[in-house]
């Protein structure tokens, strides 16, 4: 059995869990993970999913791709541009959080298509599962794209 290797992990949740004055049983509930599991988690003896520290990372109002690297699901030197590209959208306050969630998919299937693998299985399947959202969306960027349609459609961009 590997080694968890989660301790940086622990220690950098506990450090941001206290920098919010947040019990643990604060932190727990509003991440909706058990009080022991988050505790197990901040000790070191426990490897969180990529859904549950982004979970905890929402609760605390920070990255979760921050959690991804310490937790060891990114690698924080290859995988800079894409914690980069994936921080800046889920940044965004003017998009949904289930259009944050369409256009992280989209990003990964496109980035899979390209030949750049995610190490987490959760990216993974979610990249083949929007596999069909970024085609559509493709589509739909081809379509736009000539602009006829639009320009037609649109009394302000007329000439007249």
């Amino acid at each position: 059995m590997a080694s968890l290797n989660v301790g940086n992990l622990g220690e950098y949740l506990r450090d941001q869990r206290r920098n919010a004055q947040l019990s643990l049983r604060q932190l727990a509930d509003a991440a909706g993970v058990s009080n022991p599991y988050l505790s197990q988690i901040e000790r070191g003896l426990r490897k969180p999913s990529a859904e549950v520290l982004q979970q905890v990372a929402k609760a605390l109002r920070i990255s979760a791709e921050t959690l991804y690297v310490r937790a060891g699901i990114l690698d924080a030197e290859r995988d800079r541009d894409e914690v980069e590209t994936r921080a800046v959208i889920l940044a965004d306050p003017t998009l949904t959080e289930r259009q944050k969630q369409v256009l992280l998919q989209i990003y990964e299937s496109f980035r899979k298509e390209n030949g750049f693998e995610t190490k987490t299985a959760e990216n993974t399947e979610a990249a083949e599962d929007a596999g069909d959202a970024a085609d559509a969306a493709d589509g739909a960027a081809r379509t736009a794209g000539g602009g006829s349609d639009a320009a037609r459609n649109d009394p302000q961009s007329s000439t007249g």
